[in-house]
Formats: structure tokens, C-alpha cells, sequence
């Protein structure tokens, strides 16, 4: 990404003092890491080292997709165990209701997922390529032919494009998190069920999560459609902000404050039970969504600090200056 199309700089310009972890990229080594091994040393261990840190009791937390997932089932366990250190949550293009997953669901099934088995069997992993190609093909115009026709049949070298440069980053998957979250949450839809799931030995019941999340959905969604995402403002137990931006998974969410943002959003003062009847309530608002979101998420702060420098303090040491050089191109 860009420093104008930045999330994190739009944040940092803002004051707040941002953390991102950066997942592994699993190898077989980690074939047994289940969900509840990715929320114990991602959400949960960030949190600690957030605290550490920055000597904050609480934090705001943010994820993205399965990673905003990942957020909902953390705030339902933190919530079963009375912990309430996480000050607010936003989930972007985050399913809660698979009931309907939309066209994705072509490629999920029982026999896919025997399929996926034993594939993994030896390896113990996905590769990154097979999910990259299964997004590509629910969009197959403009992610494949695309570029098959200008690429090869004219020779036309590629743009540069950060957002698709973004996208191709794909990574592996660990067998035991993978089938766990095909057959739990994809296929049984148990997320949403109270006690439809265990996390670290905790069941989990949404309606306990007390924390206010701001919940983002696209209105052309492919792969997290917004009508799937809409029931969190049923099922969350406390205040939520949903908010309908416009354009799809990626485009939808990356839409700067520019005097040009591309696309506008919706938001409402209530929440009817169908999604339908959300569209007839929401005001239409222009330009981007990221104001809207992060004054909502300010308002929510407690008093304000100095801007924070990185420091070393105990066990974490400062490496070199963010993004890192690892993810910066040549």
C-alpha cells in the first residue's frame, strides 16, 4: 500500500498509536495450530504486548475478514471469562451469519472438505496459490481474463496496481485451523449458535459480547456478502455501529478520504431484523468511510496522550522503522 491509501497512516495522522501483527506463514511445523491457538498467540498475545508497551489497560482492536472473525469469537471469549480489556472492536467484510455465504459457497461442501483432508495429509498446509485462484475464479473477468488478454494475447506488461499487488499476498494455511473453521463456522454455522463453539476450552456465546464493535460491510461483497454481515446487529449483545460502504471486499474498505473518494456509505440510527429493510432506513452519505469510523472510535477514547515513540522496553525491542523492509517493494 501507499502512504495516501494507508489505513494505518490515516490512523497514525490521526494521533492514535497503532500495532499490526504479522501473521506467520505456516510451514508443517504448525499443521496442529488450531483457531483457538490463532486467537491465544495473535489477538490475545498482542494485547499483552500492547499493554506492556504502552502501560494501557485497554486497547481497540480491528481485523479484517477471517481476521475480523477471529476478532468475534476473541471478544465472546474475553467475554466468557470476564476480561474486558478490549475498549471497542471494528470487523471489516466479517461474516457472523453463514447461513448464506454466497458464491463462495460452491468451492465449501462435505466432499470438498474430505477432499482438502487429505490433500493436507502430508504437507499439512494449504497452499497460498489455491486460495488466491479460488477468489480469482469468483471473479474470473476481471481477476483472470483480464489479465490473460492484455498480459499474453497483446503483451501489455501489467500496471502497477497496489491494491491487486496487495491482494496476490496470499499465505499458507494450517490443516487443523483450516477443516476446524470449514466444518464449524462455515458449514455448520455454529459462531452464531450460543455455545455453538469452544475456544481454548471456553464455550462462546455472541450475545455475551458487551464490547460496542463498528461493523463494516460492501455492498458488492463476493466473498463476505453484506447481507451475512448485517445480523451482527442482532446478535452482538451490545452497541453496534453498522455501517454499508460501497464497492466490493478490498476497494470497498480501502477508500481514502480523498476530495475524490470513489465510493460513499450508509448507516441508520436503527437496525431492523432483515437487511432489506436496513436499505430503506439508511441515509446515504458521501465520501469516505474512514471519518465516520474513526470519529466513532475516538468517541469511545478516554483523555488523549502525547504521540507515543517506540521503545524498548523489556522483551520487545524496536527492530527498524514500520512497515519493515521485508514488505517494501525494490
Amino acid at each position: 500500500m501507499q502512504p495516501k491509501n494507508s489505513l494505518v497512516r490515516y490512523m497514525l495522522d490521526r494521533g492514535h498509536s497503532v500495532f499490526v501483527i504479522s501473521w506467520v506463514n505456516p510451514t508443517s511445523d504448525h499443521a496442529d495450530k488450531d483457531f483457538a491457538d490463532y486467537m491465544k498467540l495473535g489477538p490475545l498475545a498482542a494485547l499483552d504486548a500492547i499493554r506492556d508497551i504502552t502501560r494501557e489497560e485497554k486497547a481497540n482492536i480491528l481485523g479484517f475478514c477471517i481476521g475480523g472473525i477471529l476478532v468475534t469469537a476473541t471478544l465472546a471469549y474475553l467475554a466468557a471469562i470476564g476480561d474486558d480489556r478490549v475498549n471497542s472492536a471494528t470487523t471489516l467484510a466479517t461474516m457472523v451469519d453463514f447461513k448464506d455465504v454466497g458464491e463462495i459457497g460452491v468451492f465449501v461442501d462435505e466432499n470438498r472438505l474430505e477432499v482438502l483432508r487429505a490433500h493436507m495429509e502430508e504437507k499439512g498446509y494449504l497452499e497460498a496459490y489455491h486460495l488466491q485462484d479460488m477468489f480469482s475464479m469468483l471473479r474470473e473477468n476481471d481477476l483472470i481474463w483480464s489479465f490473460f488478454e492484455a498480459n499474453y494475447l497483446r503483451g501489455r506488461k501489467p500496471r502497477a496496481f497496489d491494491l491487486l499487488y496487495w491482494n496476490s499476498d496470499s499465505t499458507r494455511l494450517p490443516a487443523a485451523m483450516l477443516l476446524w473453521y470449514l466444518k464449524e463456522v462455515y458449514l455448520e454455522n455454529r459462531l452464531r449458535q450460543p455455545g455453538g463453539l469452544e475456544m481454548n476450552g471456553v464455550k462462546i456465546d455472541l450475545s455475551k459480547i458487551e464490547t460496542p464493535v463498528f461493523v463494516l460491510a460492501t455492498s458488492e461483497d463476493h466473498i463476505a456478502p453484506w447481507t451475512s454481515i448485517y445480523p451482527a446487529t442482532q446478535i452482538l449483545g451490545g452497541e453496534v455501529e453498522f455501517v454499508l460502504g460501497g464497492s466490493g471486499h478490498i476497494a470497498g474498505v480501502i477508500n481514502p478520504p480523498t476530495e475524490r473518494a470513489k465510493y460513499g456509505f450508509r448507516k441508520s440510527d436503527t437496525y431492523p431484523p432483515e437487511p432489506a429493510n436496513f436499505l430503506t432506513k439508511a441515509t446515504e452519505m458521501p465520501g469516505s468511510w474512514w471519518p465516520y469510523w474513526a470519529d466513532w472510535l475516538e468517541a469511545k477514547d478516554g483523555k488523549t496522550v502525547k504521540p507515543r515513540k517506540p521503545v524498548n522496553r523489556g522483551k520487545y525491542k524496536s527492530i527498524e522503522p514500520a512497515p519493515g523492509s521485508y514488505v517494501r517493494a525494490n
